[in-house]
């Protein structure tokens, strides 16, 4: 009985060695050069800024539906004005 027990615990332990080492080399997962690191690091900063412009559009669009038509109209003539003022100078 106990030959069995160790037998068996010997073939997991096998098992256990063999299936985590080819789990834990994976091919493809880092970059192979300092180029393609450069690529993906691009990549990820992009991606990054234009989820940072939504928001930002977003909170825009909620701010303004926010203000009253007065404030609105407001601000627009007084950048209208800041607008003819630069031109003059």
């Amino acid at each position: 009985m106990k030959i069995k027990t160790f037998i068996g615990l010997l073939l997991l332990l096998i098992i256990g060695l063999t299936s985590t080492s080819c789990g834990s080399a994976k091919v493809g997962e880092n970059p192979s050069s300092v180029a393609e690191a450069e690529e993906i690091l691009a990549k990820k900063a992009k991606k990054q800024s234009k989820i940072a412009k939504k928001e930002k559009k977003k909170a825009y669009k909620i701010y303004w539906k926010k203000q009253s038509k007065e404030a609105r109209k407001s601000v627009k003539r007084n950048a209208k004005r800041q607008r003819k003022l630069a031109r003059r100078k």
